[in-house]
């Protein structure tokens, strides 16, 4: 088949960025990647990019496709040879280019040492080997998952405002220590992922659930280590608090009560700032009458919700299924049993 691609370039010499078509002959098998190695074989030398493992596992090859992060050697090219498109291959998002496709991936891994990326123990930590069970295995397996490919990191867009974000690689791997078993981080490990750059920055887009080429979920992951967070009372950061604010209007009305988010979320000084715009939605007509909250019909349903999950939770607790560790020696009792 007859394959076209438009490579975006960039010469670190010049500084100088072009967009360049290149034009090969390929097999219908034929991955992104193979096209690239293709033009780099038989049109121009010069291209830069990375690759290694070509079996998606390395994570070397991640490039964005038409805007969207990829690995090139999972993408097969038949399918866009056929809808007659010519794609615009392009470097990773977020990430400092190098050269053409090639990205500069030190500021990722600055974001993986900056979560703790590995178990913490207790000062006497037992003997004993540490065996883990299978249901212990299975909360933190999702994410170890993660090849550290750096496509989730191109599509999010609380990067992209705010390079200090930690961000959902990161993030990621941080439920993975958060949820293991064996780790003694405990309210250390959460306070780093509660403070400023941390879980309460993702605004929740999903792009980096929709980009991730292993399944790894990493907005999920997000959502876990808050959860963990919440749980432990740390409520001192406004994300923390808007949560808050949710699970309580709830548990009240049924709804969101909008009269109380902002006050209870960045606190009363802040939100009299907030009063000239809180004017303009009312003149609108879109600040409810907090003297009278609107409330579900059937209140008594999301009562019965709220009752639901938090027994749900203490039973995964109990077992041992969900949240953050379990002492050793009831690891070492549970073994035994």
């Amino acid at each position: 088949m007859h394959v076209t691609l438009k490579i975006q370039r960039y010469n670190p010499e010049t500084e100088e960025q072009s967009l360049e078509t290149y034009s090969v002959e390929m097999n219908e098998e034929a991955t992104l990647l193979d096209t690239l190695d293709a033009v780099k074989d038989q049109v121009d030398g010069s291209l830069s990019y990375r690759k290694s493992c070509r079996m998606a596992v390395c994570g070397s090859c991640g490039m964005r496709i038409d805007g969207a992060a990829v690995l090139a050697c999972k993408t097969p090219m038949k399918p866009i040879v056929e809808s007659g498109e010519v794609p615009v291959i392009s470097p990773m998002g977020n990430l400092p280019v190098i050269k053409d496709l090639v990205v500069d991936m030190a500021p990722f891994w600055a974001k993986f040492r900056a979560v703790k990326p590995y178990l913490e123990e207790d000062e006497n930590p037992p003997v004993k080997e540490w065996r883990v069970q299978q249901e212990e295995l299975d909360r933190v397996m999702t994410e170890a998952l993660c090849i550290q490919c750096g496509c989730c990191v191109s599509e999010c867009n609380s990067m992209e405002s705010d390079p200090d974000f930690l961000g959902p690689a990161a993030l990621a791997k941080a439920a993975r220590f958060v949820y293991d078993v064996r780790d003694r981080g405990g309210k250390e490990r959460l306070e780093l992922y509660n403070g400023p750059h941390g879980v309460w920055d993702c605004t929740r887009c999903y792009f980096c659930n929709q980009r991730c080429p292993k399944g790894v979920h990493p907005r999920d992951a997000i959502a876990k280590v808050g959860a963990a967070i919440y749980q432990a009372g740390m409520h001192s950061d406004p994300g923390a608090r808007h949560a808050k604010v949710f699970v309580k209007s709830t548990h009240k009305t049924g709804y969101l009560l909008e009269t109380n988010l902002v006050p209870e979320t960045v606190g009363a000084i802040n939100a009299i700032k907030d009063i000239p715009f809180a004017l303009k939605l009312a003149r609108a007509g879109k600040v409810p009458n907090p003297l009278r909250p609107h409330s579900a019909n059937k209140l008594d349903e999301v009562r019965k919700l709220h009752k639901l999950i938090e027994a749900q939770e203490q039973a995964a607790y109990a077992e041992g299924t969900a949240g953050p560790r379990r002492p050793p020696e009831e690891a070492q009792a549970k073994e035994s049993e």
